[in-house]
């Protein structure tokens, strides 16, 4: 096949390969087998590895490209991208029409809306999909950039992993100029099959699919968003097109070749939206991806322009939320769990059942008086729900379905792992095994170092750690560090390049701030927040070795109990070995970062809930940066909540204390 021959073939191969995908990805109706595709699609391969200067921008070979190097470029938005009021209640649908219609002007001329109707609009409902927002940018029909909400002017450019959305098409079907945004998401079917992956891996599971397809957008590498099967759905449009009503962009979308939702509907009034947001409310676990709730926008695009927007939101648009998910199931039995610091959790052992998308087979009980206080038995059966969206609790017990002859649950009185004595201290909930030596107190400890709020080492998950521990490889967390590919290469899950890629994390990770230091040593009562404390006040590790008790309860944080513990571990002699061999093996400590501006000094922040613009722990270190304190409980000293998606009870214990509650963009225009 000569180069004009090749040409004219690699043309009909792209035009064919995009529209099977089209047919199998946004209308889940394929016309051929994955084995044809996979042939015509090594046929296309083949052609542009001889001919690479014929290969199309639009060729599905060119889905996943190279990894970026670095960081994501910024990029600022054509227009504000606001987000939108949120309702939780049915009379605050009322409420928002209310307002709606207070800014209508009936003195401007009439609109003729609904087929001639005035001074009437009709509503589009749309499911709200858990997922990541994104704006995507067509110049002259083909896909340019990619880029995340962000702060709502700016975001990240993402495009190299967005490329790899395969119903978001490369090339539209005209040389249009165009920017239309959706979210990105991934069904409960792939985030499923990916935790099944986890688990037999490292044995560390993604919390929910949002949270999943956010971190997989902001992945480096694209090869990984590639495997994760990322979804979309469109729903917005501005550029050389101008649709005049919601549904009419809908369709406009459609016809474009963008997957979009079709669980919508046009309703005239709010008691059909009402209606829209009871149906789906009873029947959202049917979907086959996540969903938390109904956004409800005014139809016509022309009144949208006289309503107008608040410093924060649309007028003409409101994001319903659900209520938080809760299912009936039942407790085959309760468990007993051993922490690092050798503290005892009881947890419920549940029939299986699917909630907030994840199956839930577990829910922590906290501890023994909790336990009390609910009346939880084994063989109950009970309502759970997830806290946050995330951790799974048992709410309350179905006394009135409680067989006869149950029993109370009583702690063990030795340790279920290693047989040791089991305490509780004065004036303290917890029990404790006081074996020192426990091998699940060992194994949580390395762990813990380990962590994301900690040394951050990727690759070393719950099964890897016992793994080593098992082996006799790692026996405290100094002895991370003296790994070689040799020693783990020869490990079950472990091969040449596996082992060569987690020696190549450790050693990464070898330079550390002073706060995920301290957090690291798995100190009793110094969590990450009081470990940054210690950090801020002390500046370098050596000062915070030579401190007394009173030093380091002048710390603005620390009472006499953290005090005495952090003073009776740094002078314990096997602790301050551990550390000399930590530096020894060149670990460094970097000194704690000033804050920039005192901006926020004397304000406490509580982030709860998913930001769509950065992570929990971002947001964070930026109130910390500008001099202002995070924390992560809600109490009378709290000056400020800042509420992302999800919230869940810090968000309404700070309601009931009347603590302002910050939406993520009034708190990024804050911090800026």
């Amino acid at each position: 096949m000569d180069k004009r021959q090749a040409e004219g073939r690699i043309k009909e191969l792209v035009k064919e390969l995009n529209y099977h995908s089209y047919r199998y990805y946004v209308l889940d109706k394929p016309e051929i087998s994955d084995a044809h595709y996979d042939a015509l699609y090594r046929e296309l391969v083949a052609l542009e590895g001889q001919y690479p200067e014929l290969i199309q921008p639009d060729s599905p070979t060119q889905r996943v490209g190279d990894k970026v190097s670095g960081g994501f470029a910024q990029i600022t938005h054509s227009k504000r991208r606001m987000s939108l009021d949120d309702a939780f209640s049915l009379g605050d649908l009322d409420a928002f029409e209310e307002r709606a219609k207070k800014v209508y002007n009936p003195t401007l001329p009439p609109l003729k809306l609904r087929g001639g109707e005035e001074g009437l609009w009709d509503y589009v409902c749309e499911l709200k999909i858990d997922g990541l927002q994104m704006v995507l940018t067509y110049e002259k029909g083909l896909l340019n950039v990619a880029a995340t909400r962000g702060d709502g002017r700016v975001g990240e450019d993402v495009t190299h992993t967005v490329r790899t959305v395969r119903d978001i098409p490369l090339k539209l079907p005209r040389p249009l100029s165009l920017v239309v945004s959706g979210e990105i998401y991934i069904s409960k079917k792939d985030f499923d099959k990916i935790n099944r992956e986890q688990e037999r891996s490292s044995g560390q599971l993604y919390a929910n699919p949002r949270n999943l397809a956010a971190g997989t957008v902001r992945q480096l590498d694209p090869q990984v968003a590639s495997k994760r099967n990322l979804r979309s759905f469109m729903y917005d449009l501005e550029g050389d097109l101008s649709p005049k009503t919601q549904m009419e962009m809908l369709r406009t979308l459609s016809d474009l070749g963008f997957s979009v939702n079709q669980e919508n509907k046009l309703c005239r009034d709010l008691a059909a939206v009402k209606e829209f947001i009871d149906g789906w409310g009873k029947q959202r676990e049917k979907l086959p991806y996540e969903t938390d709730g109904v956004v409800v926008k005014v139809n016509d695009v022309a009144l949208r322009g006289r309503l107008g927007v608040t410093a924060k939101a649309p007028r003409w648009a409101i994001a319903y939320k659900f209520p938080a998910e809760q299912k009936k199931t039942k407790i085959l039995d309760i468990v007993v769990q051993v922490g690092r610091q050798g503290t005892l959790t009881p947890v419920a052992v549940l029939a299986p059942v699917r909630i907030a998308g994840s199956t839930v087979s577990r829910a922590t009980l906290h501890n023994e008086d909790e336990i009390k206080r609910k009346d939880v038995r084994v063989g109950d059966t009970v309502i759970i729900q997830k806290a946050g969206d995330i951790i799974p609790e048992v709410v309350q017990v179905i006394k009135e379905k409680r067989g006869s002859g149950s029993k109370g649950f009583k702690m063990p009185t030795v340790c279920p792992v290693c047989g040791g004595r089991v305490v509780r201290g004065e004036g303290e909930v917890a029990h404790r095994c006081a074996n020192k030596e426990c091998f699940v107190v060992q194994v949580r400890k390395l762990e813990h170092f380990v962590s994301r709020a900690a040394f951050d080492i990727e690759g070393l998950g719950t099964k890897i750690v016992e793994q080593l521990y098992k082996e006799g490889l790692v026996r405290d967390p100094a002895d991370f560090f003296v790994l070689e590919e040799g020693d783990i290469e020869p490990l079950e899950r472990f091969a040449e390049k596996s082992a060569a890629n987690l020696i190549a994390a450790i050693q990464n990770a070898k330079t550390v701030p002073l706060d995920r230091f301290i957090y690291s040593l798995g100190i009793l009562h110094v969590g990450d927040q009081t470990a940054r404390d210690l950090a801020n006040h002390f500046g370098g590790w050596k000062a915070l070795i030579i401190a007394d008790i009173e030093q380091l309860e002048a710390v603005n944080g620390v009472g006499g109990v953290v005090a005495k513990s952090v003073y009776d571990w740094v002078h314990h002699k096997k602790n301050l070995e551990l550390i000399n061999r930590l530096l020894s093996y060149g670990i460094k400590i970097r000194s704690a970062a000033k804050a920039t501006s005192s901006k926020l000094a004397g304000k406490t922040f509580v982030v709860t809930g998913t930001l769509s613009s950065m992570s929990r722990e971002e947001a964070e270190a930026k109130v910390r940066a500008l001099g202002g304190k995070a924390s992560s409980s809600v109490s009378k000293e709290t000056s400020y909540v800042v509420a992302g998606n999800n919230p869940g009870s810090k968000y309404d214990k700070a309601k009931k204390l009347g603590i302002t509650i910050l939406p993520e963009e009034e708190f990024l225009k804050l911090i800026r």
